[in-house]
């Protein structure tokens, strides 16, 4: 220990005995301490240290229980107490991962689990309730601030001790065994501590320790159960005791069958004599079978995974952990926290709520079904009214499908996805059986209705513009600005509440300016000058600060006569009748609430969708650990969807078949009886299916929603639209004008059920030709620029940018994807800092972004495209990029097309909010960093739910990497955000290509000696635009013609 450490506790006094001798600087010691405490290092070394000495049990408790009556010297010492008793991760701020600073954070737990053992003593609990007693027994008007400080300390110092965490390794204590927390919760019952925090908790003068009751009581019941409490003290029934038979049954058994496993595997030969052994059919990494070098025994375990190793998952990807263990303390302790429970349910429940969302729902639902059981005729009525309440409205009965479908294995815990599996379950079977027997059910359903509302502004009253009317106007408001004396005053030149930026309303102000000369209110247009002079004195656009007044009327003038952009209609484009609605109208989306009638079989229906189903076999992963009851409840829904809704093929998947595997396998497997019945039904159902499908076995791979199941088991429909268009006389139709037809002829739904089904590319193997094309490629422009770039241009089988990439790293070509990053020339490293860069060059260089995420985008870009992009804009695109033979002007048009053609179909998806928020964002940055002149990464914070919504939409985040912004890096980061890399004048061009364009010049007129490929290339690159638009010679909607 630091030798003044040292003597300041030994300053403190002395223990002789039981009885503790304070010396005369007892007081001035602990101020010290305190003052210590305040200077130490990121180590926590005065708290180390102290810890080592053991000051809290052999100086500070029996100063507070010997010398209790010296106030000033027990209010040092709490204060002192609370600061040592602080959780270590306040000390340090999280979990350390530096191995140093991880083992300081140990020693500190480990000083405090000594601290929470000493203060297990009803002496030490029986001063800190008679001093809290007497506090709390003043009127507040008695009180002074020192008395309400003590209060919270002495609170605080409770609910440290309450929250240091166990030490099994030292305890290890078996159930209904005394743990140092029950040893404290007895400590704590014993003095009559707990009758005071439920008077805090109940009384309303008192309202301001709220939170610190909360907190103690949520400590007290860690490690406890319910049921574990409400059984204490009560002689167990026969069915809780057969039913610890059957578990103690079911491990015996799977003990035994591991026992005769084991004496199985035991050879008779010595294991060198084992021998070798083919398995056939079984193929190995070439053509051959498997050759198997073990006994036979072990050969059920065989897999090719042997000797792999385990693949590291991610922290942000990983299984969110259980934080809570559970345990059953001693009987005196349960019987107390009962007590206490039913005494604050009775008192302090309607004030302090505490029960989570989840858990309050289905104590509700539970309460409900015991009313339904009752003998009373009255109570179950009431059950009737309630349910019929809970069935009707919306919130109440689509929660469970919300919650589902919003689960996270990273984010929450298994005991919640527990509760929710067990609370849909009873949610589901009272509503069954509500629906029995009752025709007719009517509850509420919400419906959007969408409104349109014309974009186009009513035609203003215009003003004469004649030079003739200018000149007398401008002779008026002369000569009223030098007879006037007054100016307006506390004009605003820009709208703070608009989402135009505040750059783009310099325009608009200067337009302000002009209206109000027009108007001849020359006082007023003076002042709105000079206001906006304030807000934008960049470039002396509104006149320098220093101008004269000679100055000023002339500037006035020449804005009188200018020819300023004034925002008119938006002239009518020829264009899809899709795309004529969006520009000229507006959709407004409004709630209407409306009855229907109630179908238990279409509500089910709904949960028959992977992202719910996928929970299901989350939990049922864990059947051996789970309870009877919550597998009972997984089989039931599983049982829902495959035999009632007859979509077994929601289940073919592998994973679900190896789960099923294992439990089929399971030595104990006749304790789960109900899951193997049903996985031997659906393995059968699926064995039925392959043989009349035959890619049944491939289908496996994937999860399958609705429609998928159909194609599955029906067979396999042609796209009724392709067909349509190959049909109709008039090529020129597009799919969406066929969509749209059949739903307003009523031959569909909606657009949804025609929607185009996803497919990939037509080439996955690689052949032994195209290995040894690609290497020799490789090795031909391994030393040029753009090694990815051509390659892509010369392979004769084209292929995507990832599977490239893929292969010439599985090739061993490259060791990492560096070594195929694009080199830039210094003249391209001159142009990336923004200065004397055009809008089109800039456009041209959005898609590279940063040297370290580019493959990594371009590999998303391209899967993005082997999925949602037809075979025919696939070959469309490959003979495009076949005839590019540099960047020149068609390949900037082709990029900054790229980026129209993103925004324009978030537009079309209703993303207009968000692209005008991120263009606000963006043009914010470049604002700030003209004025800083320092760059930094802004991180993206959406702080709507619209905004939040398409931060998670993958069209829009491909967007944000063509435009250059970087994704979060690691689990730390929660937003994207703007690197600090783009300059102000890149960050406003990026801003300027999100805004929805029209079809583009492409320039090639400008060009020297116009070429023929080129000429091709621009006019694929122009079907492309078209395809992708839909768009037709036509301006509005045109009647349907086959």
């Amino acid at each position: 220990m630091n030798c003044e450490l040292l003597a300041t506790c030994s300053a403190l006094g002395y223990l002789e005995g039981e009885t503790y001798h304070k010396e005369v600087d007892c007081l001035e010691s602990v101020k010290d301490l305190i003052r210590y405490l305040r200077h130490e290092d990121d180590t926590r070394d005065v708290r180390q240290q102290l810890g080592a000495g053991q000051i809290i049990q052999n100086d500070l408790l029996p100063l507070i229980t010997q010398h209790g009556e010296d106030k000033v010297l027990f209010d040092a010492c709490i204060r002192l107490m609370v600061n040592l008793t602080q959780p270590a991760m306040l000390c340090f701020g999280k979990v350390p991962e530096d191995p140093v600073f991880r083992h300081h954070f140990l020693e500190v737990t480990s000083h405090l689990q000594a601290y929470k053992e000493a203060f297990a003593s009803e002496r030490v609990f029986g001063i800190l309730s008679e001093t809290l007693y007497n506090l709390l027994q003043l009127d507040w008007d008695q009180r002074q601030e020192e008395d309400n400080l003590l209060i919270e300390r002495i609170l605080l110092l409770v609910r440290n001790i309450l929250h240091v965490p166990a030490d099994p390794c030292e305890e290890k204590k078996v159930d209904d065994d005394a743990s140092i927390h029950d040893r404290l919760l007895w400590a704590v019952h014993m003095s009559g501590f707990d009758d005071l925090i439920k008077f805090l908790a109940s009384a309303q003068s008192e309202q301001q320790w709220t939170m610190h009751v909360l907190e103690i009581v949520s400590l007290m019941f860690r490690d406890q159960t319910p049921e574990a409490l409400v059984s204490a003290g009560q002689a167990r029934s026969a069915e809780e005791q057969q039913k610890d038979l059957q578990e103690l049954e079911a491990l015996r058994q799977k003990e035994q069958a591991e026992k005769r496993s084991r004496t199985l595997q035991r050879g008779t030969r010595h294991s060198r004599f084992g021998g070798s052994y083919v398995v056939q059919g079984l193929k190995s990494i070439g053509d051959k079978d498997v050759i198997y070098h073990r006994t036979l025994h072990n050969f059920k375990n065989y897999t090719h995974d042997i000797g792999k190793s385990v693949r590291r998952v991610p922290k942000r990807n990983r299984q969110a952990k259980e934080c809570k263990d559970k345990r059953r303390s001693a009987l005196n302790v349960r019987l107390f926290l009962r007590e206490f429970c039913v005494d604050f349910l009775e008192n302090c429940y309607n004030h302090l709520m505490m029960h989570l969302a989840l858990k309050a729902y289905q104590e509700l639902l539970l309460n409900v079904n015991e009313m339904d059981r009752s003998q009373d005729e009255s109570i179950r009525q009431s059950s009737n009214v309630i349910k019929s309440n809970i069935f009707y409205l919306m919130e109440y009965r689509e929660i469970f499908l919300t919650l589902l479908r919003k689960f996270d294995e990273t984010r929450q815990p298994y005991s919640y996805l527990k509760d929710l599996v067990e609370s849909t379950h009873l949610f589901l079977r009272m509503l069954e059986r509500f629906c029995k027997g009752r025709k007719n059910l009517m509850v509420q359903v919400r419906s959007y209705v969408r409104r349109k509302k014309s974009r186009v502004e009513k035609n203003l009253p215009t003003l004469e513009t004649s030079p003739e009317t200018l000149a007398e106007t401008w002779k008026t408001v002369e000569e009223e600005l030098k007879l006037s004396e007054s100016l307006t005053e506390g004009i605003v030149p820009f709208d703070a509440t608009s989402e135009t930026p505040l750059e783009e309303q310099r325009t608009e102000a200067m337009v302000r300016v002009q209206n109000a000369l027009l108007a001849r209110l020359g006082p007023e247009a003076l002042g709105l000058l000079r206001a906006a002079r304030e807000v934008w004195p960049e470039g002396d656009v509104f006149g320098s600060a220093d101008v004269e007044p000679e100055e000023e009327l002339e500037l006035l003038k020449q804005i009188l006569h200018a020819n300023l952009p004034r925002s008119s209609p938006e002239p009518t484009v020829e264009e899809d009748d899709d795309d004529v609605a969006e520009l000229e109208e507006e959709e407004l989306e409004s709630v209407q609430v409306s009855e229907t009638e109630f179908n238990f079989l279409d509500f089910v229906k709904r949960f028959a969708s992977p992202n719910i189903v996928r929970p299901y076999i989350l939990l049922l992963k864990s059947y051996s650990k789970n309870t009877p009851h919550t597998n009972h409840c997984i089989a039931r829904m599983l049982h829902r969807l495959a035999v009632d809704l007859k979509m077994d093929a929601l289940l073919y998947q592998l994973s679900v078949f190896n789960l099923f595997n294992k439990i089929l396998n399971d030595p104990a497997a006749a304790a789960y009886k109900e899951l193997v019945t049903f996985a031997k039904h659906v393995v059968n159902r699926f064995f039925s299916v392959a043989a009349k499908n035959n890619k049944a076995y491939v289908e496996l791979l994937f999860w399958k929603n609705v429609r998928a199941v159909c194609d599955m088991t029906e067979g396999y429909k042609p796209d009724i639209v392709e067909t349509l268009l190959q049909l109709l006389n008039n090529r020129n139709r597009t799919r969406r004008q066929v969509v749209t037809q059949l739903v307003h002829m009523g031959l569909v739904a909606n657009a949804k059920e025609l929607k185009k089904q996803k497919i990939g590319t037509r080439i996955v193997l690689w052949t032994e030709d195209q290995e040894e094309e690609l290497q020799m490629l490789f090795e031909e422009y391994r030393d040029s620029d753009d090694v990815l770039g051509n390659i892509l241009k010369k392979l004769t089988a084209k292929r995507s940018r990832a599977r490239v990439v893929d292969k010439l790293l599985s090739m061993g070509l490259v060791a990492e994807r560096r070594e195929l990053y694009k080199r830039r020339s210094r003249k391209s490293q001159g142009k990336s800092s923004g200065k004397g860069m055009s809008e089109e060059e800039f456009l041209a260089g959005l898609t590279q972004g940063s040297p370290d995420d580019s493959v990594g985008r371009d590999d998303e870009e391209d899967g993005e495209n082997e999925s949602e992009e037809s075979e025919e804009e696939e070959e469309r695109e490959e003979s495009l990029n076949g005839q590019r033979r540099s960047q020149s002007m068609h390949s900037t048009v082709e990029r900054k097309a790229d980026v129209g053609n993103t925004v324009n179909a978030l537009h079309q998806e209703g993303m207009s909010g968000p692209l005008l928020w991120l263009q606000n964002c963006l043009n914010r940055t470049a604002n700030d960093r003209e004025e800083d002149g320092l760059s930094q990464p802004v991180p993206l914070v959406p702080l709507t739910e619209a905004n939040e919504d398409a931060m998670d939409n993958k069209s829009f985040q491909r967007l944000l990497r063509k435009l250059g912004m970087r994704a979060p890096a690691n689990e730390q980061e929660s937003f994207w955000r703007i690197p600090a890399k783009i300059s102000a004048a890149d960050l406003r061009c990026a801003a300027a290509a999100l805004s929805p364009t029209e079809d583009e010049p492409t320039g090639g007129e400008e060009q020297d000696g116009p070429s023929e490929q080129r000429a091709q290339a621009l006019r694929a690159l122009l079907l492309a635009r078209k395809q992708k638009h839909h768009a037709s010679e036509q301006t509005g909607v045109c009647e349907f013609h086959s």
